[in-house]
């Protein structure tokens, strides 16, 4: 079992050489040799959905549930006895973005079929006839594939500015199709301008993998018009230069934007499950598996966050989970925000200054993350400089603890956690506003395995909490952030060679606002993912004998209504689709 372990990381690694340029996680389609899939417990990658391709564009994000999805849910007599060679096509629970009913202008921003590691380029040029200040911008991309292919990583750039990052799901033999939507209105300054277009979705297509990505990438403004108003956005979206930000002088709020992804097909696509010496696992590092994505300014700590701990679409060794529901976040990935404005009246010096974004926990020397950065800006219009100071950087100390227990069956058990809490102030034409970042993090995890890994236990617990007090004129404005992920799932390989996968993931928000004490808006996010497959493995793709239930429960409300829709499906048939609210 061993061996086969080893032989499956580096077959990833090798399919996945150039993910930094945009390639895919090298995850766990159906290949040749099964082997691969067995080995490995978890391999493979605003608010958004990948909608189904016939939904109304026009719909609400609070009613679109009530269309159900694109094609009637199936009924007990529906449901074959084991997955065939086609399957629905890939949903999520999640709601659509909703859309202002004013004049709309729609571009295309790619168009094309990706079967290497060579990006699309083109040319983005400002749409004509809805206007320069839009109410609303919306993105969506419309996929196909068939044949056989790994789940694969990718990217969107305008003008420099990452404004989407994906990962695809993997195909049936017969073909699928899928959509996803994302509000990307925040990009509005990079949209008013002409600019290059680069888009990769890194493949590789040969006599075994067959899988072309055949995709197109639109975007659809809103126009403003009567009661619609334009959107509050940033008023510039910038981008390091040789690793350096130099911002407007007259900025008076800073937030940066890091699209951070581990993949790659070595072990830090599934850097949850890492160990350190000296447990006998598959996947090593130095301190095992607690990740914090940071940043600097100048090399000072500005920065830190839990990232999130995608599963792409071959994840834990087990593509049938994944085939028609993804797991949260793996079609649209959400960058981690930083609010940088404590330092916003050190950066207004006209002068270039040093952004680093490093992923603590990854060996030294490791590859396997990318971590694009964009950095939005709001500036002070009755004034050419905002100057002020960054006042106090309190950094707490950094918990990383992994306790390794032998025996019958291994176990590592992790507690990692920090503490950063930056203030500071400019002096606006509205007077000197102050603003404190508080962010604490906490991750809790037990690992547990058999010898050769036949069976792959992990119960883990993230936690990233952020508060943003805003003082200046008028009330003081607070902003509190509660992020929980979850991840619960066992992989079991028995004696006739049958591997079980069964996997609970969820990603939930607390968000609360409040202005002189009073609460202004709140929402709560509750998206939850259950699989339960299992399929033999070692043997050709028509004998697996896979049967697989997978579900997904997307639940949002708030002081801006609620939404809440169930998706079920087995053998890869949609078999309910509710909507309460």
């Amino acid at each position: 079992m061993r061996r086969r372990i080893v032989m499956s990381m580096l077959a990833g690694v090798i399919l996945s050489a150039s993910t930094f340029l945009g390639a895919g996680p090298a995850s766990a389609a159906p290949p040749a040799d099964a082997a691969q899939l067995a080995a490995t417990p978890a391999r493979s990658a605003d608010q958004v959905a990948a909608t189904p391709r016939d939904a109304p564009s026009g719909t609400p994000a609070a009613t679109a549930a009530d269309t159900s999805a694109d094609a009637p849910a199936g009924t007990a007599a529906d449901t074959p006895a084991e997955f065939g060679t086609d399957w629905h096509d890939p949903l999520t629970a999640a709601p659509p973005v909703a859309r202002p009913a004013t004049k709309s202008c729609a571009v295309t921003v790619a168009e094309a079929q990706f079967r290497d590691f060579t990006p699309y380029r083109g040319a983005y040029a400002p749409p004509s006839g809805c206007g320069d200040r839009w109410s609303k911008v919306v993105l969506r991309l419309d996929g196909k594939v068939k044949g056989r292919q790994f789940d694969r990583l990718g990217y969107l750039h305008i003008g420099g500015v990452e404004i989407f990052r994906t990962s695809t799901p993997e195909p049936s033999p017969d073909g699928i199709e899928w959509s996803v939507e994302k509000d990307v209105t925040r990009y509005s300054d990079t949209f008013r301008r002409g600019g290059d277009v680069e888009m990769l979705i890194g493949n590789v297509v040969d006599d075994t993998y067959t899988g072309v990505l055949d995709v197109k990438v639109t975007l659809t403004f809103y126009a403003q018009g009567g009661a619609v108003k334009s959107a509050a956005t940033p008023d510039r979206v910038l981008t390091l230069q040789d690793g350096t930000l130099t911002t407007p002088r007259n900025s008076e709020r800073v937030v940066a934007e890091v699209y951070a992804t581990g993949s790659g097909g070595g072990c830090e696509e599934y850097w949850y499950l890492t160990v350190p010496d000296p447990a006998p696992y598959s996947c090593k590092a130095d301190k095992g598996p607690y990740r914090e994505v940071q940043i600097k300014v100048d090399g000072q700590l500005a920065g830190i966050a839990e990232p999130f701990p995608t599963v792409w679409t071959g994840g834990w060794s087990n593509p049938f989970l994944w085939y028609v529901i993804p797991g949260p976040r793996a079609f649209d990935i959400k960058p981690i925000e930083y609010d940088l404005t404590p330092y916003a009246g050190l950066l207004n010096d006209g002068r270039p200054h040093r952004i680093d974004v490093s992923v603590v926990g990854v060996p030294a020397g490791q590859t396997g993350w990318s971590t694009p950065v964009n950095v939005l800006v709001w500036q002070d219009a009755k004034r050419a400089h905002v100057s002020g100071a960054l006042t106090e950087v309190r950094a707490g100390d950094l918990t990383n603890s992994s306790t390794y227990t032998p025996g019958s069956e291994e176990r590592l058990d992790t507690v990692g956690g920090h503490r950063l809490t930056t203030t500071g102030y400019v002096d606006t034409s509205h007077g000197r506003v102050w603003t404190t970042v508080r962010r604490t993090l906490a991750n809790t995890s037990a690992h547990h395995w058999t010898d050769g890994e036949n069976t792959d236990a992990l119960k883990a617990t993230w936690t990233d909490d952020e508060t943003v007090t805003v003082d200046g004129r008028g009330p003081v404005g607070v902003r509190r952030t509660h992020r929980t992920y979850t991840m619960d799932g066992t992989t079991t390989l028995a004696a006739d060679d049958r591997l079980r996968t069964v996997l609970t993931l969820g990603d939930r928000a607390a968000v609360d606002e409040t202005r002189g004490g009073r609460r202004t808006t709140w929402s709560r996010l509750d998206d939850t993912y259950a699989g339960d497959a299992t399929y033999t493995a070692n043997v050709p793709r028509d004998q697996r004998h896979a049967v697989g239930t997978t579900s997904e429960r997307y639940r949002l409300y708030g002081s801006d209504g609620c939404y809440d829709r169930v998706l079920v499906t087995a053998q890869g048939v949609l078999t309910r689709d509710r909507s309460d609210c």
